[in-house]
């Protein structure tokens, strides 16, 4: 049997750009709705956020397109311009390839877009989203991701009283950090098993546990600093030529 979003199983998870395009597609559309679809413009300012994102990132649109693309052949994105459209937009497919109701989205979406995440943070930073009643709504919407092996729970850290949840999306490789990292837990699930006719995906309910990897923290870092130098570069060179414009030559 087939799992993930096509392929087979432990070859079918995003990279960390095709979960940020996925992640901020999901956000505009639930947060600014009169926006969405977004065009590649759009796609690119979300993705590259400073706030609201962990790591931060400087995705060009090269980048972008190659996203797209793959996740375009993967089911979850599709062009949505009209026939009058002046830029090319896109929209999401997870209503269709991953269904998820108000609350699961909502998680999934801060996951995707910060990283690990408290179920205290979860609750505060996904209420643009969703309006979580309580901290124990945001238990039984984690126990459901959990469930359905879109989610894992981390090892609380030292000194740490709240436990972090992770999304499952992510590359095998990222996933076998968590696994190598977590000896109680003897493999990570597939994503999620291919389903009937209606086209969602169904999972297995063991419940797995993780630890963060540091190795994971050092990768995370360095994309902040590289993306933080790239910025800088290019205000650098901005100041540079606002302060010593191009002298002109004279007619003769």
């Amino acid at each position: 049997m087939t799992a993930g979003f096509g392929g087979h199983a432990g070859t079918a998870r995003l990279s960390a750009a095709e979960i940020r395009v996925l992640g901020c597609l999901l956000e505009k559309q639930r947060t600014t709705p009169d926006a969405y679809p977004l065009s590649l413009n759009a796609l690119r300012l979300a993705c590259n956020q400073s706030t609201n994102r962990d790591p931060v990132v400087d995705y060009d649109d090269a980048l972008l397109r190659d996203a797209l693309h793959r996740l375009e052949r993967r089911g979850l994105v599709r062009l949505a311009s009209g026939a009058g459209s002046r830029a090319a937009k896109y929209r999401h497919l997870l209503a269709e390839r991953l269904p998820m109701d108000s609350a699961e989205q909502a998680v999934m979406c801060v996951l995707m877009l910060r990283g690990a995440q408290t179920p205290g943070e979860l609750k505060q930073r996904a209420e643009r989203m969703h309006s979580f009643g309580d901290l124990a709504e945001v238990h039984d919407t984690l126990a459901r991701l959990i469930e359905r092996e879109l989610a894992v729970r981390l090892t609380r850290r030292p000194g740490h009283k709240e436990e972090r949840y992770a999304q499952l999306l992510q590359e095998e490789s990222q996933a076998q950090d968590l696994e190598r990292s977590a000896p109680a837990a003897a493999s990570l699930p597939a994503l999620a098993s291919a389903a009937g006719a209606n086209g969602a995906f169904v999972a297995e309910p063991p419940v797995r546990e993780a630890s963060p990897s540091g190795e994971d923290a050092a990768v995370r870092a360095l994309q902040e600093l590289s993306a933080r130098v790239g910025r800088l570069e290019r205000e650098l060179a901005d100041l540079r030529a606002a302060v010593d414009p191009p002298s002109s030559v004279p007619a003769p």
